[in-house]
């Protein structure tokens, strides 16, 4: 089984193939990558030798979490390197983050849609900012020129809205455009996406991205070990991609969220004049790593990054539980392993002043009561099985992790997204992320402008086959919302979708405005904020919302079964579907006294 070797700033990062999730070890075959976890106060280097001892090859070191990466054999390595003096536990080298074959989240909801609603509809005719037209099929947008469309004023400190902005709902509900007339960015405050790349040459993003200080955490991998493919054929030497590259298409559309930038051209982000910094962790078909996140995480935090946008779970398992007995025990010690790996990286990046935002998730559970999970392990496919869950020992990781500012998605009218988890234990904020039935028995619904358009990468939609190579929207194209805006030869691609993953940037954008605003900066150094200040600030200016009467929210009417049902606990200053409210940018950054 073939590996590859990455060189991450400066560090020799070596990644082998995911071996079975559940069950006993079985005979010994190719070499797997493993993460050792050292136990706190540990001797390191008998530890060490320990790890050797027990036949692990240490591939190199994190030694901001304590973290080893060692190549073994298969049979019984975690069992027997577990049991060593000053190890805490070890995981198979897998994936987190996975999202269906052939698609993503949004694959699902299109495949899903109620009886009678193609899922090729498209958004009605509209017309839009700078005298740019969308055409009845959503697919093409022509546009005035980028020069002169979007007025940039007072020293870059205030921009305009741009052309498609008047079809963003998202930014509509927190308030972006007055926010921007106080406060668009400061240039120096610094974002990281972990996610599947930022395609840094998009004309909305190339002005933001630090392609300098991006990283790609990621080898990609062709086929599993049982012959299914993963990524595909590798596109470069080494099955490395390069930096602030996205073949994927994720971490773009999160990314023209955040940081699109006001050029007058496409769409702009909640924060248009900050810097994002691409942590690419996921491969090509969606899947994340476990070292890679926590390497993404080091790292950023080690570059002083002010805010970070997360993924939400960690696979093959949704909800890691410390001693589920449907688990065998070396599945229960890698699930109890990996809680503390990513708990031990959260910690680490808060103390070093970055603030966490992540979404809290799109399995319609209350995250304080999660029903039984039927979808882990869910790498390699095939190898899933029902759990009862208990809230006590099972976590969704890193959404329910330290230091997480947790995020919740709504429509347009403010209803919770019916895949939204939520729930008291666990919520912060509410933003808009989409969603499509939101309208029920209004023109509205199932409309396009129900979702989040946003920046998409070409590289990815050519190879899902949503566009020609010469960059034509196929059928397939139209059905999954891909728009194509053209000024003069110029053109650039777009997506609507959906999900609390898109809702976590509005947040995490806001959260950049926070800190450029009130950022304390000292003998002229960039803005920096401590982390439970830009909470306070994005907690207590979030607009209130009250639940929803009934309380009990059933989305029968949508087509789904009652254990989509969703109740509402808690008062109008703080509720499990809202949290806090929603975020608003525009009160973040007009706080009376300068915050």
């Amino acid at each position: 089984m073939a590996s590859a070797l990455l060189v991450v700033s400066g560090l020799s990062v070596v990644h082998a193939q995911a071996s079975s999730t559940s069950g006993a070890a079985t005979a010994a075959g190719p070499p797997v990558d493993y993460t050792i976890l050292l136990e706190d106060g540990a001797d390191h280097d008998a530890a060490v030798a320990a790890i050797r001892a027990a036949g692990g090859a240490v591939q190199r070191e994190n030694p901001a979490i304590g973290a080893v990466l060692v190549r073994a054999q298969r049979a019984g390595f975690i069992a027997q390197v577990s049991a060593a003096p000053g190890v805490l536990g070890a995981v198979r080298s897998r994936s987190i983050g996975h999202l269906p074959a052939g698609g993503d989240r949004e694959s699902l909801a299109a495949a899903n849609a109620p009886a009678g609603m193609a899922a090729s509809a498209q958004a009605p005719a509209a017309t839009v900012d700078a005298g740019a037209t969308i055409t009845p099929s959503g697919a093409t947008i022509a546009g005035a020129g980028i020069a002169g469309a979007a007025a940039t004023m007072a020293g870059g400190t205030q921009v305009g809205m741009d052309p498609m902005d008047s079809m963003l709902y998202g930014l509509r509900m927190v308030r972006a455009a007055e926010a921007r007339r106080v406060q668009a960015g400061d240039h120096r405050v610094r974002v990281g996406l972990l996610d599947s790349g930022i395609e840094a040459t998009h004309p909305d993003l190339a002005p933001n991205v630090d392609v300098a200080a991006s990283r790609n955490f990621v080898v990609d991998i062709p086929f599993d070990e049982n012959g299914e493919v993963v990524d595909g054929p590798c596109e470069f030497v080494g099955c490395v991609d390069p930096p602030a590259y996205d073949d994927f298409g994720h971490g773009t559309h999160l990314a023209g969220t955040i940081a699109a930038a006001a050029n007058g051209f496409g769409v702009s982000g909640v924060a248009p004049n900050v810097t994002l910094v691409d942590l690419r962790v996921g491969q090509d078909s969606g899947l994340v790593f476990l070292q890679s996140f926590l390497d993404a995480i080091t790292y950023g935090a080690d570059l002083e990054l002010n805010v970070m946008n997360l993924i939400f779970e960690i696979d093959p398992w949704v909800f890691n539980c410390t001693d589920n007995p449907a688990d065998s025990p070396e599945a229960q010690l890698e699930q109890r392993t990996t809680i503390a790996a990513v708990n031990r990286a959260l910690d680490y990046a808060h103390r070093k002043g970055v603030t966490l935002v992540g979404e809290l998730g799109f399995t319609h559970d209350d995250l304080g009561s999660p029903h039984p999970d039927p979808f882990s392990p869910d790498y390699p496919f095939g190898m899933s099985y029902t759990r009862e869950l208990d809230n006590d020992t099972c976590l969704a990781m890193p959404a329910e992790g330290h230091h997480v500012i947790g995020v919740s998605s709504v429509g347009p009218s403010k209803a919770k997204e019916d895949f939204s988890n939520y729930g008291l234990e666990r919520i912060s904020l509410a933003a808009p992320g989409g969603y499509r039935r939101d309208g029920f028995g209004t023109p509205s619904y199932f409309s396009r402008e129900n979702q989040i358009l946003s920046t998409y990468s070409r590289v990815a939609a050519t190879a899902k086959g949503w566009l020609t190579p010469e960059g034509e929207i196929t059928q397939l194209g139209l059905d999954f919302g891909m728009v194509r805006q053209c000024v003069g030869a110029l053109c650039s691609f777009y997506r609507w979708a959906e999900g609390t993953d898109r809702a976590a940037p509005h947040v995490t954008g806001t959260a950049a405005l926070v800190i450029s605003q009130y950022g304390n900066r000292g003998l002229g150094n960039p803005p920096a904020m401590a982390p439970e200040r830009v909470e306070h600030v994005l907690l207590t200016t979030a607009a209130p919302q009250p639940c929803p009467t009934p309380r009990l929210v059933s989305y029968a009417n949508v087509g789904r079964t009652p254990d989509w049902d969703a109740f509402c606990a808690g008062g109008t200053s703080f509720n499990g579907f809202y949290g806090h409210g929603m975020v608003d940018a525009a009160a973040a950054v007009s706080l009376p006294g300068g915050g």
